[in-house]
């Protein structure tokens, strides 16, 4: 078949996870559960952090962008998926598997950005905790999410530009369960060196160098954490490191994970199996890798829950009405 430019008429097929009938509902279940404990969990730590006014730290303003981020990131392959399995159709066009896979990119670069960002936050805040107020500033820290997502975009944007002069066959199938760059490079008709260098050249370029700086600040930190004489002063510095170092090793290991799989001899569908770990389930943990360990966080999500449930109704009203106020909101509940 002779390959041409189909981006009016493709239509991709994504095989998903597996062709089995009986497992569709159980993974159907799965990633909807999946889905929601990870927009919950990350909402949950952005109200938290907004309504609480002792979280309105740098930490805590980095938190609540990477909370951000894990639901866009997320949301970016798996309600597709859900639909598809729901409607028993994996078709999905030309247009659509390219805003896929470029969202994608935005938002999985846009993680590994802003645990950067956060490791120097944490470099600052112990290794020069007197001058901590005075580095991170609020202007630095917006400065900082907003120079992760446009780093993020231009690189979604270069590496989704050349993915555009691809050319493929009509009717093309995917072994993924969403659009990823490697199973589209893999389906295209002409030589595809020059897209590989790029995809590589810029994997690691944002990949080595932030990994880079996480390494330079938690070398520093470790070197002064041996420097504490306490044993509660040590504890500290740890409980405020430990949440981000599962984090970054969550992050990292989950991704070189894909790495191999997409560069070894897996199989496609082994590969779109472990891709799981990267796309979903580091998104779902973050929550409660965040969360509890964090004294302070889980105090801010308590005070959270307090207000938005109706028991808070009558607690107010034990303090605020009388008798025959407090019954009415007595039978309202």
């Amino acid at each position: 078949m002779k390959p041409e430019n189909i981006s009016d008429t493709a239509k991709f097929v994504l095989l998903g996870l597996s062709d089995d009938p009986h497992l569709q509902l159980i993974l159907l279940g799965l990633f909807l559960s999946m889905y929601l404990v990870t927009v919950l969990g990350n909402l949950l730590i952005i109200l938290a952090v907004i309504s609480d006014s002792h979280l309105h730290t740098s930490m805590y303003f980095f938190l609540s962008n990477l909370s951000l981020a894990d639901i866009c990131f997320i949301s970016t392959t798996v309600p597709k998926m859900i639909v598809d399995i729901s409607t028993h159709s994996r078709v999905i066009s030309y247009v659509s598997c390219f805003t896929q896979m470029s969202l994608f990119i935005i938002f999985g670069c846009m993680d590994g950005m802003l645990l950067t960002v956060m490791a120097y936050d944490r470099f600052a805040a112990i290794c020069h905790p007197l001058r901590y107020n005075v580095i991170m500033k609020h202007r630095l820290c917006w400065l900082l999410v907003l120079l992760s997502f446009i780093i993020s975009v231009l690189d979604a944007l270069l590496l989704t530009s050349m993915a555009l002069r691809l050319s493929f066959y009509t009717n093309l199938e995917i072994s993924h369960f969403f659009c990823e760059l490697d199973q589209l490079l893999k389906i295209a008709c002409y030589d595809i060196l020059i897209n590989i260098i790029i995809e590589y050249l810029l994997t690691g370029l944002l990949g080595v160098v932030p990994l880079s700086g996480i390494i330079f600040s938690y070398t520093q930190i470790v070197s002064s954490f041996l420097k504490i004489p306490s044993a509660g002063g040590k504890y500290k510095a740890f409980s405020i490191c430990g949440s981000h170092l599962i984090g970054l090793s969550l992050f990292y290991g989950t991704g070189f994970g894909v790495y191999l799989s997409s560069t070894g001899a897996h199989s496609p569908r082994k590969s779109a199996i472990i891709s799981v770990m990267y796309a979903v389930v580091t998104p779902m943990m973050n929550p409660f890798i965040y969360s509890l360990r964090n004294k302070d966080m889980l105090k801010a999500l308590g005070k959270l829950i307090f207000r938005i449930t109706p028991f808070h109704s009558y607690v107010r009203c034990l303090y605020y009405c009388n008798k025959s106020k407090r019954k009415k909101v007595m039978n309202d509940l």
